[in-house]
């Protein structure tokens, strides 16, 4: 994005290689590897022109006005079965958000890589990998990546973190970008706040909304009707086209866009979206096509694809991990608390035990006291350099903990 005064201007990122400026082969022929329907061939028959050749356009209010929550459908009634047969856990009810717990670690970095991926960022997994799990970051790369991804990890813990509590209100969306937006705008109290700049898109003859009280009028609209809508996916799929479309933020609003899509994923406990193999030239498309035309085709052959290759992918997860502890679920959240504290606080071999028992004697059941020590015990005797990070503690944290509990 680049801004002056009370303008601003956003770069969509269509390059297979930044470093290159110019889409790939691969990029190019995503078709090859997406399902495209006739319609979806339409749209990127309509973007892939130049911008002299398109028809300048504004954003159109009939186009979120007439969508009616549960009457009127982007995803048919055939493709939101199929999407509930791959992407449903299989398993007994559980709380809300216990899928994406159970395949955290795994899911931070896939999402925040392909996401921010899809925002031209030129980490790789491995860097992303590094970064998240032990933040190192990649040596000669900007550091507006690495606060990107970084910003990417707090946001997803954000919404499986508190899982019984997010919707589609205020609260969630303003906070997710909030978090998604830290350190990377030029005016930081924009992050969390609706726009009141005008913006411009780059390689888009698409004008967004400038009035900052029909900004404000939408987003309240756009939110209602989605908190509305009963099918998850067709609830996730209508965020990934209204949102964007709307721009409600100064900037990063397709990466609202695509975390505010997991969140009926994550409360029906049903595999996340993360957008696995998505190249930015499809992406890019898609979404010029929902402002450009109006037209969801293309954006809904990229999801399904998309979706169906997330699903894939954790549900080898899951089943690698096998069967769930329940009592490591129902006790996750403290599991999480001792652990930390007791790192942060370099705790040694030989207080341990006292320091969990005084902690567990308000927190625990007495009846689950003895196998909580017991477990917590077990996690710190099991940590080292590869897991430390579940528990957010920094690297420096941990290395000073280390040189405590191996020497007592």
């Amino acid at each position: 994005m680049t801004s002056s005064g009370r303008w601003a201007k956003y770069h969509l990122s269509t390059s297979g290689d930044p470093a290159a400026g110019e889409p790939t082969q691969q990029e190019d022929d995503y078709g090859r590897l997406i399902r495209l329907s006739k319609d979806g061939y339409a749209v990127r028959a309509y973007i892939v022109q130049p911008t002299g050749a398109r028809r300048p356009v504004g954003y159109n209010v009939d186009f979120l006005d007439r969508y009616e929550p549960n009457s009127t459908f982007y995803l048919e009634e055939g493709e939101r079965e199929r999407l509930q047969e791959i992407g449903e856990s299989k398993t007994a009810p559980q709380p809300a958000g216990t899928y994406a717990k159970l395949i955290l670690n795994r899911l931070l970095i896939d999402l925040a890589w392909n996401s921010s991926r899809l925002e031209g960022n030129t980490y790789s997994l491995l860097d992303t990998r590094r970064l998240i799990e032990f933040g190192e970051e990649a040596t000669g790369r900007n550091h507006i990546e690495a606060q990107m991804i970084l910003n990417h990890k707090d946001a997803i813990e954000f919404l499986v973190g508190t899982a019984d509590e997010i919707d589609f209100n205020r609260y969630t969306l303003l906070n997710l970008h909030a978090l998604l937006s830290n350190n990377l705008l030029a005016d930081p109290s924009a992050s969390g706040r609706l726009r009141y700049i005008a913006v411009g898109i780059d390689q888009s003859v698409f004008h967004p909304l400038e009035v900052p009280q029909l900004i404000e009028t939408s987003f309240n609209q756009l939110l209602q009707k989605a908190a509305a809508i009963e099918d998850p996916f067709e609830q996730a799929f209508f965020v990934m086209v209204q949102l964007p479309y709307l721009q409600p933020f100064d900037d990063v609003n397709k990466r609202v866009s695509r975390l505010a899509a997991n969140i009926p994923l994550i409360r029906s406990n049903l595999a996340p979206l993360s957008f696995t193999d998505v190249s930015q030239r499809a992406y890019t498309d898609a979404i010029l096509g929902v402002y450009e035309l109006n037209d969801v085709s293309l954006l809904r052959d990229v999801f399904f694809w998309a979706y169906e290759r997330s699903a894939a992918k954790y549900a080898a997860v899951r089943q690698s991990l096998g069967e769930p502890d329940p009592f490591r679920l129902k006790y996750r959240a403290e599991f999480r608390e001792i652990v930390a504290m007791l790192i942060r606080a370099k705790v040694g071999r030989r207080q341990v035990g006292t320091e969990v028992s005084a902690w567990a004697s308000s927190r625990v059941k007495p009846e689950d006291r003895g196998r909580f020590i017991e477990i917590v015990e077990d996690e710190l005797i099991g940590m080292h350099e590869g897991n430390f990070a579940r528990y957010q503690v920094s690297p420096s944290e941990f290395r000073a903990w280390q040189d405590v509990w191996g020497s007592k």
